[in-house]
């Protein structure tokens, strides 16, 4: 597919906070839509883990790019594959999680991501959660999500979250975790987490993940009609 073609498709974009519940639901809309999903928060926790692997330090932002900018990432289903392997349970901890904010505070290692995330864009369209994905990767997407949520409902969250996969959690950890990286994520000097021009604000702290589907997919129906 050109770039013409693509530039016609569909895109939401749905950016947010860490924890906001957005992969979730930007995953439930675009199988409803039939829709290609990229979930860029991923891409960061594979490029954390790469460099992990390879002995490279999460604040060396030159050497980071260099690793990201080697790496073949596919999504297949719901499992991430990197160079071929299926890593979907390494990168879904805390520790990548952590090494993800990192990493992604370096504009070479935003940079080096931009063409892979733009490959995304398939027919019929493509929904997109990140933290920029409406003001930088995807300015044009006709309709533009900001989901977001309390900080303490979001740590909740996290903490059933992990119970739910039998991994050690503590409430008052995850709490500070996440202040932590609101804070790296808006202060970063490339792509900052902000909420984009015309972008729609789904606040979920008393919103079910399905109500908030259907939020987005009313919007979206009125953003075609």
């Amino acid at each position: 597919m050109n770039n013409t073609q693509a530039h016609h498709l569909p895109v939401i974009a749905i950016d947010g906070p860490s924890a906001s519940g957005k992969g979730t639901v930007a995953q439930l809309v675009a199988e409803k839509l039939g829709f290609a999903y990229l979930d860029s928060g991923a891409l960061y926790r594979v490029v954390a883990f790469a460099a992990h692997q390879n002995n490279i330090a999460w604040d060396d932002a030159n050497a980071v790019a260099a690793c990201a900018k080697s790496l073949q990432i596919k999504f297949v289903h719901e499992q991430v594959l990197l160079n071929g392997q299926d890593i979907s349970n390494e990168i879904r901890t805390e520790l990548m999680g952590k090494g993800a904010s990192q990493v992604a505070v370096h504009a070479p290692v935003r940079a080096a991501l931009v063409d892979l995330q733009h490959s995304f864009l398939q027919a019929p369209g493509l929904v997109a959660d990140g933290r920029d994905m409406g003001t930088v990767i995807f300015p044009s997407a006709p309709l533009k999500i900001f989901l977001t949520a309390s900080t303490e409902v979001r740590a909740q969250r996290r903490y059933k979250q992990l119970l739910g996969k039998n991994q050690p959690a503590n409430y008052d950890n995850i709490l500070q975790d996440l202040q932590e990286r609101d804070a790296r994520d808006k202060g970063r000097a490339s792509a900052p987490l902000v909420m984009a021009e015309h972008a729609i604000l789904l606040e979920t702290d008393n919103l079910s993940i399905a109500d908030a589907v259907n939020m987005v997919l009313d919007a979206y129906q009125k953003c075609n009609a």
